[in-house]
């Protein structure tokens, strides 16, 4: 489906409109190949992407073509289909539009859409700006529940069972994707504002290098929360592997003290000529010798530490 928008700063809502006009905002969303490369061919961009902008594996990136600025990027989504948890976004910059081409629905632009966050298509910088910044806000709040998530399953580290180890295998892919979607996002975000790729203003400017540093602490704040995680495994392999050492250890001591009444008892089940058979004590006799070995290996094992 193609959606034209278009807003001018005199202009008191977002509108749709039919065509493309100078200032549009054209959102491309689940459209076929066949759709795109009319729109393309239409707007005289560079075809050959098209295959890129279809690919829902698509890494970010920015490339410069036949005078339009190509920016790939990802944003989060919860994919059901795909084993990721993010999807593929280009925002295409011409002369007089931007665009933006989509496989899956973008939570993240309702609130331009509906009104609640205000944007001028006429002023395709600054769109660009506030659609990236929708997606870098939408990350953050991702990575945010997903560090409490964390630190919660953290404080009771004792007590991690495999459906806790399942959710921190989650956690690690979430913020896998997150990392893998932002940081080739930023160095592009940083090519951006250090070339002439699109005109901008010193708002512009200093627009472009606060999602620079939102997009890097983002970065920083996910592989922080990932080595996190990766201690938290370590930590809980360590008291794991601790504790099956401990009961195997528990176990070897009580197969080695139950086998020695176990050899006596045998010994003297045997049928054949024993001493002390025809003794009324003999029952007692053997009772203590099984105490006194007893005692023996228990003391043995106290002084050399096993238990």
């Amino acid at each position: 489906m193609i959606t034209y928008y278009f807003r001018t700063v005199k202009d008191d809502a977002l509108k749709e409109v039919s065509d493309i006009r100078t200032g549009v905002w054209i959102h491309v969303s689940k459209a076929s190949e066949e759709e795109l490369t009319n729109l393309f061919e239409k707007l005289a961009l560079d075809t050959d992407l098209i295959e890129d902008a279809l690919d829902f594996f698509e890494v970010p990136r920015m490339e410069r073509s036949q005078g339009a600025t190509y920016f790939f990027t990802r944003y989060p989504y919860n994919e059901q289909k795909e084993d990721t948890d993010t999807a593929p976004l280009l925002i295409v910059m011409g002369e007089s539009f931007v665009m933006t081409v989509v496989q899956r629905d973008v939570p993240q632009f309702k609130q331009f859409i509906e009104g609640k966050e205000v944007v001028h298509t006429t002023q395709k910088t600054k769109l660009f700006l506030q659609l990236m910044e929708a997606i870098t806000d939408s990350f953050e709040r991702q990575l945010h529940t997903l560090r409490r998530s964390v630190h919660k399953d953290r404080a009771q580290l004792r007590r991690i069972g495999n459906k806790e180890i399942e959710r921190f295998v989650t956690y690690e892919h979430r913020l896998n994707d997150m990392v893998a979607a932002l940081l080739p996002t930023s160095n592009a975000l940083q090519q951006i504002a250090k070339g002439n790729h699109i005109h901008m203003y010193s708002d512009d400017m200093e627009y472009m290098n606060d999602l620079v540093i939102d997009n890097r602490q983002v970065v920083d704040s996910a592989g922080a929360v990932l080595k996190t995680i990766q201690n938290v495994r370590s930590a809980t392999e360590a008291i794991l592997t601790n504790n099956l050492n401990a009961t195997i250890k528990t176990l070897t001591l009580l197969t080695i003290l139950l086998t020695i009444p176990t050899i006596v008892a045998s010994l003297y089940g045997m049928n054949v000529a024993l001493p002390l058979e025809n003794s009324p004590y003999a029952f007692w006799f053997v009772m203590f010798l099984i105490a006194i070995l007893l005692a023996v290996v228990i003391t043995t094992f106290r002084r050399k530490g096993y238990f």
